[in-house]
C-alpha cells in the first residue's frame, strides 16, 4: 500500500524533544514500512525516516532561526500534497482540520487523526462543515464533545517495543514528565510528593506562554533538593528517568485526549498515578498498571501502596496494548475499509459548503 504521512511542522518526524504528535508519527510510519508499505513523509527537512521524505521547510518550525510563520508553511505542505496525491492510496493526515478544505475536493481516500483536544468553541463549527471526513479518535473519551463526527475508530497510541527498556527494581523516587502548565498538574505533583516525602524529579517543557505561570507558582517550589526540574530530555534520558522512579505522578486536570508519557512509564516497567480525566480510565489498567484515583488525597495514598504493583505485569500489559506493531495493525485496517469500493463513493469531492 501506498500511504502518505502528513504530520506537523511544529516538529521534526521524530522530534529532537519534546513532540507527541511528530514521534507517534514517526513510529507509525517506521512500524508500516516494516510490515512492506510504501511510506512519504511531507515533514520538515531534518526529519529522519526509512520512508519517502518530502521536505517542506529546513528545519521545524519550533527550531527554525528565524522562526518562520506556520500558515504559509502549510500552504506549502498541503500544496505539494495536492500535486502527487493521486499517487497513493491513502493519506493520513495528523495536522487538525487545516487540510479538511483541499481533501473533501480530492477523490483519494483519506482519513484524520485529531491528536488534541476537541473541547474548544472554534473547532466543532469546523468539522460539522465537513460530515464525511473520516476521523479517528485517540481515545474513545476523546471523541466526546464531537459525537455526530464521522468517526472512524478509536486507535490508541503504540510505540516500538524495544526503544525503552524496563527495570524491575522499585524505584527510588516520583517522576513527572510533560509541560509546565496548570492543566498538567504540577503543582498536584508537588503536593503528592511532599506529602510523601519523596524526591520528585521534574522532566519538563515549559511552554512560552507559561513563563509567568511557571516564574510565579513553580519556580519558588523547585529547590533542587527534593524538587528537581531536570529539564526537557531525550528519548535516552527520558527512559533513564522512567526506569529509575517508582511511579509517575499524572494528577491531569483537562480531558487528557491520550497521554503518551504514560505508555512510556509502562514500557519502563513503571506504574503510573493519575487522575480519573478523559483518556485515563481506558490506557491505565486500574490496580495493574498503576492507580486511577480521583484526588491529591487518594493520589497519596496510591504512592504508599506502589508496591503492590508487578512491574514485570505492567511492562507485559504495555507489550500487549501499546505497541507500535499493534498501532500499525489497527490503521491498516481502516486504511483498508477507506478502499472499499463503497467507501470510496462515499469520499466523493463535495461541491458546495456552508459558512460556519
Amino acid at each position: 500500500m501506498r500511504i502518505a504521512q502528513i504530520p506537523p511542522l511544529a516538529e521534526s518526524v521524530p522530534p529532537k524533544l519534546y513532540g507527541g504528535t511528530e514521534r507517534v508519527v514517526s513510529w507509525l510510519s517506521e512500524e508500516l514500512i516494516a510490515l512492506g508499505h510504501e511510506v512519504t513523509l511531507f515533514a520538515s527537512g531534518d526529519s529522519v525516516t526509512s520512508g519517502e521524505l518530502v521536505p517542506i521547510i529546513p528545519r521545524a518550525i519550533r527550531l527554525g532561526r528565524p522562526r518562520p510563520e506556520p500558515f504559509p508553511v502549510y500552504a506549502a505542505q498541503l500544496g505539494a500534497v495536492a500535486k502527487v496525491a493521486e499517487e497513493f492510496d491513502v493519506l493520513h493526515c495528523h495536522i487538525d482540520w487545516i487540510h479538511l478544505p483541499l481533501l473533501a475536493r480530492l477523490s483519494v481516500p483519506h482519513l484524520t487523526t485529531i491528536h488534541n483536544r476537541l473541547d474548544t468553541p472554534d473547532l466543532p463549527p469546523v468539522i460539522r462543515q465537513f460530515p464525511e471526513a473520516p476521523l479517528i479518535s485517540i481515545s474513545d473519551h476523546h471523541r466526546t464533545p464531537l459525537p455526530s463526527a464521522n468517526w472512524l475508530g478509536t486507535v490508541y497510541h503504540g510505540m516500538p517495543a524495544g526503544l525503552l527498556k524496563p527495570s524491575y527494581e522499585p524505584g527510588g523516587y516520583l517522576a513527572f514528565v510533560g509541560r509546565l502548565t496548570k492543566e498538567k498538574g504540577p503543582e498536584a505533583a508537588i503536593r503528592i510528593a511532599r506529602a510523601v516525602d519523596m524526591e520528585l524529579r521534574m522532566a519538563a517543557k515549559i511552554p512560552r506562554s507559561e513563563t509567568q505561570y511557571y516564574k510565579e507558582r513553580l519556580q519558588p517550589l523547585v529547590d533542587g533538593a527534593n524538587i528537581k526540574l531536570v529539564g526537557e530530555l531525550n528519548d535516552s534520558a527520558k527512559g533513564d528517568l522512567l526506569r529509575g522512579a517508582c511511579a509517575l505522578l499524572f494528577p491531569i486536570d483537562w480531558p487528557e485526549p491520550f497521554g503518551l508519557v504514560m505508555i512510556e512509564a509502562m514500557a519502563c516497567g513503571t506504574p503510573v498515578i493519575a487522575y480519573r480525566r478523559g483518556s485515563v480510565p481506558e490506557v491505565v489498567d486500574d490496580g495493574v498498571t498503576g492507580f486511577v484515583v480521583e484526588n491529591e488525597d487518594e493520589a497519596i495514598a496510591a504512592v504508599k501502596r506502589i508496591g503492590e504493583l508487578d512491574r514485570r505485569i505492567v511492562r507485559a500489559t504495555f507489550e500487549k496494548r501499546f505497541t507500535a506493531r499493534r498501532m500499525a495493525e489497527d490503521y491498516l485496517r481502516y486504511y483498508k475499509l477507506l478502499l472499499r469500493d463503497e467507501t470510496r463513493r462515499n469520499l466523493a469531492p463535495v461541491r458546495m459548503f456552508n459558512a460556519i
